[in-house]
């Protein structure tokens, strides 16, 4: 993978298919700290940013096959969330309030109506103004034949790229989109953050990107296996040794018994559709009928198919796999007819810690 480059002298440079050995580079060994110290283009020694730049142009984005997303399976369901902030439920319309339920995250149900109040659990009742649709994602991973030769990653949120590793966004430069697929052609460590270099003279700090990293085959496991990153929120599918699938997912939220287990589990049942609740009367309860393509992996925790938030990236879930419908639909569909023989490995490339809020 060709997205670390050593910044050291030319003669220590060690050549790998026509480029840089990778190597990892913290910002005290950086002969350019900025873009505009002589001998330096936007931030890395000149003569290394040529060569890069050969390689930004040749391949200016990651080489991947984007799947179609059949648009006839999205807004089958209807889910809400709060918006407006936290907002307080009650035992009947106009009655006493039980209690609140956090902005925007969980997705609810309208189970009943009465004129400007919906129901959303028992004895849950609040001003309809306090919810939104919650719209199906349009998002889909892509196919793979092999590992990226470069790294290839997804923009989390919308940023503008600065010109050198730490510096402010550049005005000048073009916004990156969120969901937009770019390739890490080098790194530089600053603090305790890389920051990558994704296109001529555009840097962006680490977490604000979905990283796709190649994960060892774990002992014993043959054939169809399914990678999930929890540091990153990625999940790759892979074929032996070889990735053929990857995309975003959201995995389980910090908080006590709705984290994501770490571990090597084997898909013990898959449905079409099956309905899903918990916590039933509480401020995290959740009632989702007809949740698509559910492949259970560790006991009730699944992958599954998610049409109540756009938010994949970042951890969404009570301890599932959520991943969009087009996604669920295509591991579903590759799972078909030996799933038992489908092993799910849930691993994380660095601490289980996202510090960017997800998107609205």
């Amino acid at each position: 993978m060709r997205y670390r480059l050593g910044l050291f002298i030319v003669a220590a440079l060690l050549l790998v298919n026509g480029f840089f050995a990778p190597n990892d580079v913290r910002a005290d060994d950086n002969p350019c700290p900025k873009a505009d110290t002589a001998g330096c283009t936007f931030g890395l020694p000149s003569f290394q940013y040529e060569m890069l730049l050969t390689e930004m142009i040749a391949d200016p984005a990651p080489r991947v096959t984007p799947i179609s997303v059949d648009t006839s399976e999205l807004g089958v369901n209807n889910a809400y969330r709060i918006v407006g902030g936290t907002a307080p439920y009650y035992d009947a319309p106009n009655g006493k309030q039980l209690g609140a339920v956090d902005p925007g995250f969980y997705p609810v149900n309208v189970l009943a109506r009465q004129g400007d109040w919906v129901q959303i659990f028992r004895n849950g009742w609040l001003p309809a103004s306090d919810l939104t649709t919650a719209a199906a994602s349009t998002f889909a991973g892509v196919m793979l034949d092999g590992a990226p030769s470069i790294t290839m990653a997804w923009v989390l949120v919308p940023t503008r790229p600065s010109s050198f590793p730490g510096a402010d966004p550049d005005p000048a430069t073009p916004m990156l989109e969120r969901y937009q697929r770019v390739n890490l052609y080098a790194s530089i460590t600053l603090g305790d953050w890389d920051w990558y270099l994704v296109g001529p003279g555009q840097w962006i700090e680490q977490r604000r990107v979905a990283r796709v990293l190649p994960v060892n085959q774990p002992e014993g496991v043959k054939g169809h296996w399914i990678a999930v990153d929890l540091y990153d929120q990625v999940l790759t599918a892979y074929d032996g040794d070889k990735m053929i699938y990857t995309t975003l997912v959201s995995t389980g939220i910090a908080k006590p018994g709705m984290g994501t287990n770490h571990g090597l589990f084997r898909i013990w049942g898959r449905f079409r559709a099956s309905d899903m609740s918990g916590d039933m009367g509480g401020p995290d309860a959740y009632n989702l009928p007809q949740v698509p393509y559910v492949m259970f992996f560790d006991g009730a925790i699944s992958l599954h198919g998610t049409y109540w938030h756009d938010g994949f990236g970042y951890r969404h879930s009570h301890g599932c796999v959520n991943l969009s419908i087009a996604d669920a639909h295509w591991i579903y569909d590759w799972t078909s007819g030996f799933y038992a023989d489908t092993w799910v490995y849930v691993t994380s490339s660095r601490e289980y810690v996202k510090y960017m809020p997800p998107p609205a």
